[in-house]
């Protein structure tokens, strides 16, 4: 595949038609299928452990998904993420048993409560990916109480948090990621943050094709609106990828805009713990069975693991374990 094909100006109007009329590029599908706060007191289907998480993953796959971004679980608290390589080692070596070539992405995001180096601890897993946020944000987040019999129980409570990222954390995660091998995939909350990618680019700390994701609609991040995500999409350096991710009820609008636009999507229960209006979701392959069958409405293949690869400028030979 030429790169040509599958990256171009987006801000050309004459490109996105042209390329509209032959067929955009396949659409890489994400699945997050879980996050670092929010548990089974919110979604009772939502994955924990790593055979959860596993399982997950293996349907998601099965339905299209190319891509797994991971958060694994502290086991003594099951609603905070781990700080511990060896939870992470442990839930990538099933995943790759069950699905022999999905790109593996680990968070470094991790959970609210983390220090920078226990963040760092998801890049000594061998991921082939592993998200960077690219500055700090805050966030206010009412959570229900998880209640008995749920393993660690706790009050309801607020997360009301600031999480750092200073430019010289930003440098340290994507300086070890290069060292290891790892692609980062950017999270990038709000149009500020593209002084932080030329930051990296400016170092030679990250290398085309550079993969971008939006984060629309989180707090603190731009707000889920099309007029938003195009104005991202208008700053993206040449030689880029762009992901979407709508939070809630924006993930569906924001996916199928990047769909559209020629870009890629992330969807999961990490992101929205809804199919619809009322009714939760029984687990994550929906979503990706969902985004699957727009794509083909919208007239574009779904990516499968090696093109996705190739894409995103990754080793054809799967990480192991």
């Amino acid at each position: 595949m030429n790169p040509d094909d599958y990256m171009w100006d987006y801000r050309n109007p004459y490109e996105w038609m042209s390329r509209t009329r032959k067929g955009l590029p396949p659409l890489i599908i994400s699945v997050a299928i879980t996050g670092g706060v929010e548990g089974k007191e919110a979604n009772e289907n939502l994955p924990e452990t790593p055979e959860e998480q596993a399982e997950q993953t293996y349907e998601a796959y099965k339905a299209g998904a190319s891509i797994v971004h991971v958060h694994a679980r502290n086991p003594e608290v099951w609603w905070m993420t781990s700080s511990n390589p060896e939870d992470y080692l442990r839930i990538n070596a099933m995943i790759r048993d069950k699905c022999p070539d999905i790109i593996i992405n680990n968070t470094t995001g991790g959970g609210p409560e983390l220090t920078t180096e226990q963040r760092m601890a998801s890049i000594y897993a061998n991921p082939e990916l592993c998200s960077l946020n690219l500055g700090p944000f805050v966030l206010k987040v009412p959570l229900r109480e998880r209640a008995e019999p749920l393993p660690s129980p706790r009050p309801a409570m607020v997360y009301d948090r600031c999480i750092p990222n200073s430019y010289a954390d930003i440098s340290l995660y994507a300086k070890t990621m290069k060292e290891k091998g790892i692609k980062p995939e950017m999270e990038l909350y709000h149009p500020g943050m593209y002084w932080v990618v030329q930051d990296l680019i400016m170092q030679g700390l990250i290398d085309p094709p550079y993969d971008i994701q939006f984060v629309m609609g989180f707090q603190t991040s731009s707000f889920p609106t099309p007029k938003n995500l195009l104005s991202l999409i208008d700053e993206l350096p040449p030689q880029s990828i762009f992901f979407a991710i709508g939070v809630g009820p924006y993930q569906l609008p924001m996916t199928v805009m990047s769909v559209l636009l020629g870009g890629h999507v992330r969807v999961g229960m990490e992101d929205n713990l809804y199919y619809s209006r009322g009714r939760k979701l029984k687990n994550n392959a929906e979503l990706v069975a969902r985004m699957v069958r727009i794509a083909h409405e919208l007239n574009r293949e779904v990516a499968t693991p090696q093109q996705a690869r190739e894409m995103l400028g990754i080793s054809q030979e799967p990480s192991s374990y």
